[in-house]
């Protein structure tokens, strides 16, 4: 007999006596046949889709544990390249709220995809989505089946100002009755976009008005299949850690700006570089027609980061980097002068590779705010402040 003490970064519970098991949480009992004993943190899964559905992997663990997992994630993290600094409790988004995901559909069925598989999980309920975008999910498995969908497609589904944008990726229905088709199932579910792809671009089949997203209380226009954080509430946890981390700053340097989630919710004058032309277009236009100081540049940061000289110029700097992270970026980042950065990451491991080699110039960690917008599974987010 022995006692789960933490949840590893892949989900499964690690006990006292170094043995993993899955679906274990914190306090429960793991017996010598490897049977789990359900302890004060276990919960009973919400899902009926759970574990099967790849969606969520630890839907056993009660609150207090699974914001635990988010904080431990984090530490493990730094503690693995030789970094230690003050974390924060983690800010988990609530049940419901995911505003972005992507689904897959073939054959009738719509859903995510089975842990560790290829399988779709036929999605009759979910817990993470929220109610306008998983409203639409029984009509899209109507409509697939009615369009005669075959083959397998990505569905992403973004949560707008005017309210839910589809992109189909690998189906692209031809002909009158699929015209109609599809938009009478937009006019019957307001759906503000519905794109799809088979190749050459995403192609807007619907779209009544111009979609957009507002960030920092500026509307942006909203390419399909655009980056956004996956929740409101994680949005607003990771802007105001980049605000308290910049506070002061009058010039800002927003790396990896993307449609402007932290630029436009800055108040200093910002130069915005981003890699993707449609983000930083739509980042431009927001800001020129509300004359804001932002400053925005279409430019590849892994081909061709800021150098120090660059960096120097400015205040403070925020970087926002894919799950990657930034090493080419980091090392100008450790040399340059400039004295404070918010670091915006979506995976521990990178990030505090990146942070090693600017602790190794003279930097530290003051703060690190761990956010779960993806409730129940294994990714985590995090805000940290780095200063000289």
């Amino acid at each position: 007999m022995s006692i789960i003490l933490r949840v590893a970064a892949p989900g499964d519970g690690v006990a006292d006596d170094g043995r993993h098991a899955p679906f274990a949480a914190p306090g429960d009992t793991l017996t010598d046949s490897f049977e789990v004993i359900p302890g004060p943190h276990h919960q009973v899964p919400p899902c009926r889709h759970f574990p099967q559905c790849g969606g969520c992997q630890l839907q056993h663990l009660d609150e207090e544990s699974y914001a635990g997992f988010v904080t431990d994630r984090i530490a493990s993290a730094l503690d693995g390249q030789g970094l230690s600094a003050p974390i924060r409790p983690a800010i988990v988004s609530p049940p419901n709220t995911r505003r972005r995901a992507t689904l897959h559909a073939e054959r009738g069925v719509l859903g995510f995809t089975a842990e560790g598989s290829h399988r779709v999980v036929d999605m009759r309920e979910c817990h993470i989505l929220a109610p306008e975008l998983f409203a639409l999910v029984a009509p899209l498995r109507a409509l697939f089946q009615k369009l005669g969908l075959k083959r397998r497609a990505d569905v992403h589904l973004t949560l707008s100002d005017q309210g839910p944008d589809v992109l189909v990726n690998g189906f692209a229905p031809e002909g009158l009755a699929a015209a109609e088709a599809l938009t009478g199932f937009c006019e019957r579910h307001g759906v503000a976009r519905f794109c799809v792809d088979d190749g050459p671009g995403a192609e807007a089949r619907w779209e009544p008005q111009p979609v957009t997203i507002t960030l920092g209380g500026i509307p942006v226009a909203l390419p399909p299949g655009s980056f956004l954080q996956a929740t409101r509430e994680g949005e607003d946890a990771l802007v105001a850690a980049v605000r308290e981390a910049t506070q002061g700053a009058r010039t800002v340097a927003d790396l990896f700006a993307g449609l402007g989630t932290f630029a436009l919710a800055l108040p200093a004058k910002v130069y915005a570089a981003e890699g993707a032309r449609d983000a930083v277009m739509g980042l431009k236009a927001a800001a020129h027609a509300r004359q804001l100081p932002v400053f925005t540049e279409h430019r590849d940061l892994y081909r061709r980061p800021l150098t120090v000289a660059e960096l120097d110029r400015f205040d403070a700097i925020v970087i926002d980097p894919p799950r990657a992270g930034a090493r080419e970026q980091a090392a100008a980042l450790a040399a340059c002068k400039t004295p404070r950065l918010a670091y915006v990451s979506c995976n521990p491991v990178t990030f505090a590779r990146d942070a090693k080699a600017m602790v190794a110039e003279g930097w530290r960690i003051d703060w690190v705010q761990p956010v779960g917008q993806f409730r129940w599974s294994t990714h985590v987010e995090l805000a940290a402040c780095l200063s000289r």
